[in-house]
């Protein structure tokens, strides 16, 4: 136990002094801090351009429809102008697309409603022109039904209910909730998840591969024995993946806090706001008034400590899993890129955890989710994803005891592997030749 403890610390203190661990360490909060924040602020901008867009109405029965405003202006052209006439001069005259309304049908409908322009006219100018004329054209039909006051009617009988939930707690609390929310916290919670275990795990492999090709190893394996090596490195890398995962997180959230103060002084919670009009693709859309107070109260509503505490264990036990596989497979080789093969098998359950995860949104408790969250190959992934939809306790611990069984078998197997692999040269092994390894005495 010792050495390997004495091989940790060598692995955990070459890595931490290296420039490469500072470097991230730093960068990748701020890049986490800019991806939170500079979405809502580019959200909160308008484009202070504004398009010019001609129309040829061929029913002459959109002219006051059709009103200009800061991104778009709308230019009439004369009756009997032609598609082939405005195109002779399009460049020259500055328009950005012409727009064609064709005759009405038996339905009021335009029969035709097309775009034409020397560039791909944009989605948001689509969808605000044929917004325009869809009401107007509701408008009309209403209308023809000759009932008095329908649009007043229409406007009274329209509604946009929001539901709320609130969670019971033990001691009869009630805290509001929301499934969005959720499905964020889960979300963040799987992938990071996913993106530790490869990362490090690969740190691991990486770590084996470059000892075996320079021949250190060697002179190691002369004081420790291979299993001791192997289990040196999975420890002392997982040592710094925590600390740089704890201090990704205290400095991201210094950070996020820092720029939602300075970068959006009132865009923020503006536009968190505005997610109760439906304007952000996000699972924000539908918070009831006040959209970014709402959120913090709904964040309060989940138990991160209880979140964090899963998220240690379940990142813990899927790295020591996987890296010990990934330092098998480092025996094995002589090369990064001869590693593509053996690794394919091993990485396949985490992928396969990357689709049921997204299942799990929709559907925490059903009976795939449930498997897959005690299936030791994708458990962590898994179960991260559903732990914000309040697991039971049970299911957790149940979850986690088959982790880390699985984790000691997995151990003695790659172990196996290592201790023939990491002194084998010039042979690229197959699964059958790594099967013999296992069996040797």
């Amino acid at each position: 136990m010792k050495k390997i403890f004495l091989v940790a610390r060598r692995e955990f203190s070459v890595r931490v002094h290296k420039k490469s661990f500072f470097v991230l360490t730093l960068l990748a909060p701020v890049l986490m801090a800019l991806l939170i924040t500079i979405p809502v602020i580019i959200m909160s901008l308008k484009s202070g351009d504004t398009n010019v867009i001609a129309v040829i109405d061929d029913a002459r029965s959109f002219d006051t429809v059709l009103v200009s405003g800061s991104t778009l202006r709308f230019v009439l052209l004369e009756e009997n102008t032609n598609v082939a006439d405005v195109r002779k001069n399009f460049d020259a005259l500055g328009y950005y697309a012409l727009l064609h309304i064709g005759e009405l049908n038996d339905s009021g409908e335009p029969q035709m409603l097309k775009f034409y322009s020397t560039k791909q006219v944009s989605l948001e100018v689509q969808q605000q022109v044929a917004g325009m004329l869809s009401r107007e054209v509701e408008q009309r039909k209403l209308r023809a039904y000759n009932i008095p006051q329908l649009e007043q009617i229409m406007q009274d009988v329209r509604a946009n209910l929001h539901a709320t939930t609130v969670k019971w707690g033990d001691n009869g609390a009630e805290q509001n909730t929301h499934a969005g929310v959720a499905m964020g916290v889960s979300y963040a919670a799987a992938f990071f998840v996913y993106i530790f275990i490869f990362m490090f795990g690969g740190m691991v492999m990486r770590g084996v591969i470059e000892e075996k090709v320079s021949r250190i190893v060697e002179v190691i394996v002369s004081s420790v024995k291979p299993f001791q090596l192997m289990m040196g490195k999975i420890l002392g890398v997982a040592a710094v993946g925590l600390l740089q995962f704890t201090l990704w997180i205290l400095l991201t959230l210094l950070l996020v806090s820092v720029l939602g103060v300075v970068l959006t002084p009132a865009n923020l919670i503006g536009t968190l706001e505005s997610a109760n009009a439906g304007n952000l693709p996000m699972p924000l859309s539908g918070l009831s008034g006040g959209g970014g107070l709402h959120l913090l109260s709904y964040l309060s509503g989940f138990n991160f400590a209880w979140i964090a505490a899963c998220f240690v264990l379940f990142f813990l036990g899927g790295y020591l899993l996987y890296s010990s596989l990934f330092a098998a497979v480092g025996s094995a080789v002589e090369a990064e890129s001869d590693t593509q093969q053996l690794m394919m098998p091993i990485t396949l359950p985490l992928i396969v955890a990357i689709f049921v995860m997204l299942n799990t949104f929709r559907y925490p408790d059903s009976a795939l989710s449930f498997w897959f969250s005690i299936i030791p190959f994708t458990s962590p992934v898994v179960m991260m994803a559903r732990i914000p939809f309040d697991v039971p306790v049970w299911q957790v611990a149940l979850s986690l005891g088959v982790l880390y069984a699985t984790f000691i078998g997995i151990v003695w197997v790659s172990g196996r592997i290592y201790r023939v692999g990491i002194l084998m040269y010039g042979k690229k092994p197959s699964f059958k030749e790594m099967w013999k390894w296992i069996r040797y005495r």
